[in-house]
């Protein structure tokens, strides 16, 4: 990935975020990975969006460059810091792409300031918890600093570790996702009222079945009935179900890109 044109923090609501610029142009596209995830994580598919429009990549409360808060982690605070990001950056809106945990901000900030967000792409994420595969779902439960032994060989901690202002804060990263992601929720109610054009991306053999992404198509008006001959009759969500790919590589994929350029406009 290139370098970015320029770096800053944003102090929101009790907690920082980290961004980068990138490309120029057009309506500002904000990039969130998912947990644990660093800007950098996103090199290939940010260097192929910002060839043609601004980019943002963002990262998140206590993630990467980030200094942690005692603010706990929830869905909806992320999705008013990434509100609170465009604000202090001066946008008058944005364009939002998140996976993963960053996909679920991004769904709640557009769900929550639904004027600041002009289109959405959803990339590995389900509306409600019970849309995540059993054994992931099993995964959440167990997941603390008492698997920080194992992590901290990984290339995931090496990246962190290069970056975050306190290196140590891992295992307490780690305790505060594995509390996010065991809080029941289902969002249904408000994806059937999302007002931004909407994008769902998988891989096929994702964290998330199938099923359950027919299910969230079909809240956002998806997949209800023939589009027509003439396409008139098609729904404002579009479905991209990418072959050969799982929850882990989906987003280092040229498919997501090519998916989401086309789509972003």
């Amino acid at each position: 990935m290139s370098e970015p044109s320029a770096t800053g923090y944003a102090s929101v609501d009790g907690a920082e975020l980290y961004w980068e610029r990138h490309g120029s142009g057009g309506t500002p596209l904000v990039v969130v990975p998912g947990g644990f995830g660093l800007v950098s994580m996103c090199g290939e598919l940010i260097e192929a969006l910002s060839r043609r429009r601004q980019v943002l990549g963002v990262e998140l409360q206590g993630h990467g460059h980030v200094r942690d808060s005692d603010r706990p982690f929830s869905y909806e605070a992320f999705g008013d810091d990434i509100a609170g990001l465009i604000g202090h950056l001066g946008l008058p809106r944005a364009d939002l792409l998140g996976y993963s945990l960053g996909a679920g901000a991004c769904l709640r900030a557009a769900v929550q300031h639904p004027a600041l967000v002009r289109r959405l792409a959803v990339v590995s994420f389900p509306y409600c918890r019970d849309g995540w595969h059993p054994e992931v779902r099993a995964a959440f439960d167990q997941m603390s600093r008492a698997g920080f032994g194992q992590m901290r060989q990984s290339p995931l901690y090496a990246q962190y570790s290069r970056v975050a202002p306190d290196p140590e804060a891992f295992p307490e990263l780690m305790d505060k996702i594995g509390d996010l992601q065991r809080i029941p929720y289902d969002w249904s109610a408000e994806v059937r009222d999302l007002q931004a054009e909407t994008l769902l991306v998988y891989a096929d053999a994702d964290s998330i079945p199938v099923t359950h992404v027919a299910e969230f198509y079909a809240l956002l008006g998806g997949g209800l009935h023939d589009a027509g001959f003439d396409d008139s009759a098609r729904a404002g969500a579009q479905l991209a179900v990418l072959p050969g790919l799982n929850h882990y590589n989906v987003f280092q994929s040229a498919a997501l890109a090519a998916v989401a350029d086309g789509f972003f406009g």
